[in-house]
């Protein structure tokens, strides 16, 4: 059943409140990822309030925030760079697609195949990212950094802002603490007029908080500045990228990396957020309801987006578990664009600086200091090598080798357990017991198993605690055979699973022994598979 909040007596408060920290939260994030994309302040804005409002009412995770993202972000500015922001848009359209069709064929359960190292991994990375994301703030707009009274001003503000959001809670916590802070220390800073930066600044160096304009109608001019960051996605209704293979050529290769960016970071905050609330999301359905999002944003001419760690972790400290929050954070982003632009322009910096650095503190695992030299080198290793990927690169590209490195260290460390106990039985047949997985990484152990000069003229390998896994156990088998036949003797297998006898049957003339099962078990065979 659809539930606007979690029914417990007072969250609709909450996740109203919550909601109202995350959309102060959200505006200068929107207007610096616009930023990094290389596209106008309000196709950021639009991305901030449609995909979180869709995401909110049809994704599958409660109090989860989505809006634009700096992954995404700094994919896109290489198409718009070379193509232009019309493709921008269509890519958004495409991905958006992509997204809801892994959703339709329910892919959101491989990422319960992402290692616990891998996880830890992506949220240690993703902590430091939100940190060195805000060391921008204490630069001047020419790249200097801040020094003398100015740098002073900045740090007391944001450790004001730590500090209130850090205690206030063990005296109240009917008001989200970040919230309390946040209009705080405006009133401070207009009260004392303190020279200090503030949101409208940050806007202005990006061309400026903009007046909210319906992306459809008739006429509309793609030169018009008040049209700007829409040039290219409708005109008279219809877009102006020409829908044939070449551009299908040109935004297919940005939409799956963009799709797959949005969904690894969607449904590992899905599942981080599933951790700490003690609930469980629903994978398959956030999928569709990321690419439902993209896929409406493009066609309002915004840049796209998926989840957003930060915000989402502002959002459940701040007491937001329903999908009120995430809506009353999209319409109140909403109003503010319309109604009160001028209120957010005088936001100061350093409340924002200060909520983000709690978040920080809070996203990090500091757990995962504790278990080194408690758990494998190997896990520590994925752990480190991940959160230096995520740094370095960006959030795809570390999960996938996190993935990778963890399934080679797995592979590595079962090819260590494939031996075999051997005896003769009443005929006169040597019988190999094995034990262990047979894949590629332990056919090479496999091989040194077997005695083929010495043994008898009849040879059973017993499958019973094994199971062929791969191809290269196939071809393992098929080679130790020819080995025998070689010597003149004949190679039968025994106790198969289900599961390798149809890899045996699939393989055809590719593996050339018998297979045999005790009679015992009235399943006799001698299938040549």
């Amino acid at each position: 059943m659809y539930q606007l909040s979690t029914g417990a007596a007072g969250n609709l408060k909450n996740d109203v409140l919550s909601g109202l920290t995350v959309a102060l939260a959200l505006v200068p994030e929107a207007v610096a990822f616009a930023f990094v994309a290389g596209v106008q302040p309000l196709v950021g804005l639009y991305a901030a309030f449609m995909v979180g409002l869709i995401t909110a009412v049809a994704g599958g995770r409660p109090g989860m925030i989505s809006g634009a993202t700096g992954a995404m972000a700094v994919v896109m500015v290489a198409l718009v760079s070379q193509h232009g922001v019309e493709y921008l848009f269509a890519t958004v359209i495409l991905t958006g697609v992509l997204q809801m069709l892994a959703g339709a064929f329910k892919m959101g359960k491989f990422i319960r195949m992402v290692p616990h190292p891998v996880m830890l991994g992506f949220v240690n990375g993703l902590a430091i990212v939100i940190f060195l994301a805000q060391m921008s703030q204490f630069q001047t707009p020419d790249g200097n950094w801040l020094s003398g009274q100015a740098l002073v001003m900045m740090l007391g503000l944001v450790g004001l802002t730590m500090a209130i959001i850090h205690f206030l809670p063990k005296l109240t916590t009917a008001i989200p603490a970040a919230l309390v802070a946040i209009v705080a220390l405006s009133l401070l800073v207009m009260g004392l007029d303190l020279d200090t930066l503030r949101v409208g600044d940050i806007a202005q160096l990006n061309g400026g908080l903009p007046s909210f304009h319906w992306p459809f109608g008739q006429g509309i001019n793609p030169d018009s500045a008040a049209y700007a960051p829409l040039a290219g996605a409708f005109t008279e209704g219809h877009p102006l990228v020409p829908l044939t293979i070449k551009t299908l050529t040109i935004i297919l290769p940005y939409a799956v990396i963009l799709a797959l960016i949005g969904l690894i970071e969607s449904l590992l905050t899905l599942t981080l957020i599933d951790e700490l609330t003690e609930t469980r999301g629903q994978g398959n359905r956030e999928c569709v309801g990321q690419g439902l999002a993209n896929t409406v944003t493009g066609m309002f001419g915004g840049m796209g987006g998926c989840a957003m760690i930060g915000q989402s972790m502002i959002n459940i400290n701040s007491g937001g578990r329903g999908r009120a929050s995430g809506i009353t954070a999209a319409l109140a982003l909403l109003g503010f664009i319309i109604l009160a632009p001028d209120l957010i322009e005088l936001i100061p910096i350093a409340a924002l600086v200060g909520v983000m650095f709690i978040v920080v503190i809070g996203t990090f695992e500091w757990s995962s200091l504790r278990i080194i030299g408690k758990v494998p080198k190997a896990d520590v290793f994925v752990v480190i090598l991940v959160s230096a990927v995520t740094v370095a690169t960006d959030l795809a590209i570390a999960v996938v080798v996190g993935v990778i490195v963890s399934a080679l260290v797995f592979a590595w460390e079962h090819a260590k357990h494939v031996y075999a106990d051997d005896h003769i039985d009443e005929h006169g047949s040597k019988i190999y017991e094995l034990n262990g997985p047979l894949f590629f990484g332990s056919i090479s152990h496999f091989k040194q198993l077997f005695d083929i000069a010495n043994d008898p003229q009849d040879v059973i390998i017993d499958f019973r605690n094994s199971r062929v896994v791969d191809h290269s156990g196939l071809e393992a088998i098929d080679s130790l055979a020819e080995r025998y036949l070689n010597a003149g003797k004949r190679l039968h297998l025994r106790h198969l699973s289900p599961e390798c006898r149809t890899l045996l049957h699939r393989a055809g003339a590719l593996v050339e022994v018998n297979v045999i099962e005790d009679p015992k078990y009235r399943i006799a065979t001698d299938d040549f598979a």
